[in-house]
């Protein structure tokens, strides 16, 4: 595999990035919750930009529905685990990322050790359940989560911090297990998917370099049918 100077291979980031703050994300560690139509997205851009560590999780396989937004789906990698695929295309990216990746859903049972190493985790999770568990894992290993979900053409991004509400603020008191994500009933396009993980890749390297501007117990709203954007205060 070929490698490349660490200046020529960033030579693009710059000077959105400088780089002191290139060396920053190389040092650091991201995990990446959910491998499908937003997870896929999250794991390229971040590859790309330069993040040191990656974590990928997901229990889930290929299937033919995924291919029509999932990055990480192919023809010939139907039954194939969305972890493994993610780890080759990062492996395939980026030979300077250490990429971890995990074939399991995650629960009440291994949410913590999963996660407790990290220094941001990356929600792309398709059920409101394992979200809650989730902020749990995290308030207790004192890491942020950037969140993203999407229905339709409708997307909508949020930063929780330890101790923040989250995502009562969002869905109100926690909720019975969920079989099935909302895009079994309203369906998702790529264009969808993607845009809403280039939001939340963004807002990941925001926290990381400790830019302004966060989405911190704020929403972010995008409707695509209308170009329409909408930031809600949650607070």
């Amino acid at each position: 595999m070929a490698e490349f100077e660490f200046k020529e291979r960033y030579d693009r980031n710059f000077n959105t990035l400088s780089l002191k703050e290139q060396k920053q994300l190389k040092a650091l560690r991201v995990i990446v919750i959910g491998l499908g139509g937003l997870g896929g997205g999250v794991c390229e851009i971040l590859a790309r930009v330069g993040i040191g560590h990656l974590t990928l999780i997901d229990g889930d396989s290929f299937e033919p529905s995924n291919l029509n937004r999932q990055l990480l789906s192919q023809e010939d990698l139907m039954g194939v685990p969305k972890a493994m695929a993610a780890k080759k295309r990062v492996n395939a990216i980026n030979c300077e990322v250490n990429v971890e990746s995990f074939i399991e859903y995650l629960d009440e049972s291994n949410m913590y050790d999963r996660i407790k190493n990290g220094d941001l985790v990356v929600d792309c999770l398709d059920t409101i359940d394992v979200r809650f568990i989730l902020q749990n894992a995290a308030s207790k290993a004192s890491i942020p989560i950037v969140s993203g979900a999407i229905a339709g053409m409708t997307g909508q991004v949020t930063t929780i911090y330890p101790g923040d509400m989250g995502y009562k603020l969002i869905y109100g008191e926690e909720v019975q297990k969920q079989s099935k994500g909302v895009e079994t009933v309203t369906g998702n396009l790529g264009c969808c998917a993607l845009f809403v993980a280039a939001l939340q890749s963004a807002e990941v390297l925001k926290i990381l370099l400790n830019r302004k501007d966060i989405l911190r117990n704020k929403l972010l709203i995008s409707e695509l049918w209308t170009n329409t954007f909408e930031i809600v205060e949650l607070i």
